[in-house]
């Protein structure tokens, strides 16, 4: 039986990709809420960090912003790979990995609009938008003139009001860097290629709170909207891939049942049951019949009996 699924069109997945991407950018401005409710969700969340003792992005952004060599490849880290190594994996699996690839974009998918609903119920100012008097530096202002992103986050110099830049919880940079890192690990058989999978997603987390673009609640949101992601995927009908492989099964299996069309008990010729003696009115010998047409051998016990 073949359970193999039917090839995707990469112009077909190139188009979803595309309305996801839209649907990304798009989501995430149509999230913009008011100002103040944004600082008030971000102060909330930095609140309960404190009070917890997790508030790990203040030692980690006072680290970037005092030290260029570290803050400036950070602002790069943060401004570039979130939207080249996602499609790169996906490419990936797409050529090198087809029967894996269907499901993992269908997780990215999910978890992607989960993350728009995160933005759109609870718009979050982030830690480099928050009052001086917080003690965070927007690093990607500070460094901008090594860059061509400017002091909106890391949008391109101008084009800052294409972004919303309250759109911190969950950070599906680092749920995007999560997705890529665990299909690398599972999927990937270089041991480079595994090891990027195990940095990628630690290196990402670190990032984007060092360049107190995220709180690290935010973080731990971005993984969870990954793993309800995942679920989800998991949980969708497959009814179309039923339908497929069971006209595939239908196809392969169709010619080994022919011969057995009769049924088991059929006979030669497709007779149920013993076949008639054709003889054209002549007696026929037991050794001329056919194995299925001979009488069963009598018992010596009856016969000795006689």
């Amino acid at each position: 039986m073949n359970n193999r699924q039917k090839p995707t069109r990469w112009w077909a997945e190139l188009l979803l990709l595309g309305l996801l991407y839209g649907a990304y950018s798009g989501g995430r401005l149509l999230a913009r809420g008011d100002v103040q409710l944004a600082v008030d969700h971000g102060l909330a969340i930095l609140r309960v960090e404190d009070l917890l003792g997790i508030s790990f992005e203040r030692p980690l952004n006072r680290l970037f912003s005092q030290h260029g060599p570290l803050g400036i490849p950070a602002d790069f880290v943060y401004a570039s790979l979130h939207y080249l190594v996602t499609p790169a994996v996906l490419v990936w699996l797409y050529r090198r990995r087809p029967a894996h690839y269907r499901n993992a974009r269908t997780w990215l998918i999910a978890s992607t609009l989960l993350g728009l609903v995160g933005f759109a119920l609870m718009p979050t100012c982030p830690p480099r938008l928050l009052d001086a008097a917080h003690g965070f530096t927007d690093t990607m202002a500070q460094y901008s003139a090594y860059g061509w992103w400017g002091a909106e986050a890391s949008a391109p110099r101008g084009l800052g009001g294409l972004t919303n830049q309250y759109a911190a919880m969950p950070s599906l940079h680092v749920g995007w860097a999560l997705w890529c890192g665990v299909l690398l690990w599972r999927h990937g058989r270089h041991p480079l290629l595994r090891a990027f999978g195990i940095a990628y997603p630690a290196v990402t987390t670190l990032v984007v709170m060092g360049t107190a673009n995220h709180y690290f609640l935010d973080a731990v949101a971005g993984a969870a909207v990954m793993g309800l992601g995942f679920a989800a995927a998991r949980a969708l009908p497959a009814r179309a891939q039923a339908r497929t492989q069971a006209r595939t099964q239908a196809r392969t299996s169709a010619p080994e049942a022919a011969p057995a069309a009769a049924g088991p008990a059929a006979g030669p010729a497709g007779f149920r049951g013993t076949p008639p003696i054709v003889s054209g009115g002549w007696d026929t010998s037991a050794r001329e019949l056919l194995p299925a047409q001979r009488p069963a051998p009598e018992d010596d016990t009856a016969a000795a009996a006689r």
